[in-house]
């Protein structure tokens, strides 16, 4: 899920254990491989962009994300350009074919002056025809439900260690927003690493209404990464938008 813990160092150096590559990241990696020129959006360790270089793009790629420990692991990879930012400061004018946004990261922008000074960045570093494409999850789905302290989970680190990770609701939740706090435990730290993130839960309607505003046509909403119509049901809302 989409938070800000992975600022951490040692978390950001755990981040592709905790979130293994699946679905979702095939889904955006078609799209990568498909367009000349790609920003991402919360790029994290840069994986999804390693990936395409890997598999042949020749293109511009280009990873943008606020927390500089995530941006040390990119570096690693000799992909893209990596730059430490955030929508509010980015500059670019129409450089770009396709920017996605993935991880559930548009669910931290919470409010929507804050969303529609992300949606008037993008639109900026849009290309006549291009796509931005994201995720968030269907607040019908209520995902959140799930996250328990009973559904805590452990996941191998480079040396053989685990690490556990667990979440924990705030109740009660305040209309569209989730705030939980999620811990992070390893027999080598001195105390468990505890951060707490709000998230934002819009429907399709909401979505639609924001991208319009911003200039933007919602092309296709999915409800999954096998490219199924959203309903009531769906996890997910995986919304393609052009640039018009």
């Amino acid at each position: 899920m989409a938070d800000r813990s992975f600022s951490d160092v040692s978390l950001a150096a755990l981040y592709d254990q905790l979130n293994p590559w699946g679905a979702g990241d095939d889904f955006y990696l078609d799209l990568v491989m498909s367009a000349r020129s790609v920003l991402d959006v919360g790029c994290g360790t840069g994986r999804l962009l390693a990936r395409a270089r890997e598999a042949g793009h020749g293109g511009r790629l280009c990873g943008l994300d606020p927390a500089a420990a995530m941006l040390v692991q990119a570096r690693r990879r000799a992909a893209a350009e990596w730059v430490l930012g955030d929508l509010g400061s980015a500059r670019w004018e129409r450089e770009f074919d396709l920017v996605v946004m993935t991880g559930h990261a548009f669910q931290v922008l919470l409010g929507d002056d804050e969303v529609r000074t992300a949606l008037a960045s993008v639109r900026r570093a849009l290309g006549d025809g291009g796509r931005f494409v994201f995720e968030t999850r269907n607040p019908a789905a209520r995902a959140w439900e799930t996250w328990t302290p009973d559904r805590a989970r452990e996941v191998s680190d480079a040396c053989g260690g685990f690490v556990r990770v667990s979440h924990r609701v705030e109740r009660p939740v305040l209309g569209d927003r989730v705030t939980f706090s999620e811990t992070f435990e390893h027999p080598d730290w001195e105390r468990p690493r505890v951060s707490r993130s709000t998230l934002r839960f819009l429907g399709a309607d909401a979505l639609r209404g924001l991208l319009g505003d911003a200039g933007f046509v919602v092309r296709e909403q999915y409800g999954d990464w096998g490219r199924e119509p959203l309903s009531p049901r769906s996890p997910e809302i995986i919304t393609v938008a052009g640039a018009v």
